[in-house]
């Protein structure tokens, strides 16, 4: 079993709650995107070897489920500043796009080409 980790008095005199965390770990919302896909990596591997007891599992898994969700959202904050450039640098004063597509779905992000509807004109067979 865990130990709990010890209270601490602060000094205005109210007492701290103990950090959850293991120690040594950040918070998975302040980590940088490459961190917390590498913890997750190697969060997946332990869970996969089975060595782990099932207290450890549910923390592993938790943990996982926080760093998974961080990822998320670097990558769909990422997602949104690509297109939000593209669609700004695309887009001409007739409607038109540099490349020849049409924005009839610019307001959803999906841009049509010859190769077919995609988000950011990427081609179906693509994805």
């Amino acid at each position: 079993m865990t130990p709990t980790p010890a209270r601490s008095t602060r000094s205005d005199g109210t007492t701290a709650q103990p950090d959850p965390r293991p120690d040594g770990q950040r918070d998975a919302g302040s980590l940088p995107y490459e961190a917390a896909r590498d913890e997750l990596v190697d969060i997946v591997r332990r869970l996969e070897s089975g060595s782990t007891d099932l207290e450890e599992s549910l923390a592993l898994w938790e943990r996982g489920e926080a760093l998974a969700a961080r990822c998320q959202e670097v990558l769909d904050g990422a997602l949104a500043r690509l297109d939000a450039t593209t669609r700004d640098d695309a887009t001409t004063t007739d409607g038109a796009t540099t490349d020849g597509a049409s924005t009839d779905g610019a307001s959803t992000g999906e841009r049509t080409t010859a190769e077919g509807t995609g988000r950011s004109g990427t081609p179906d067979d693509a994805r």
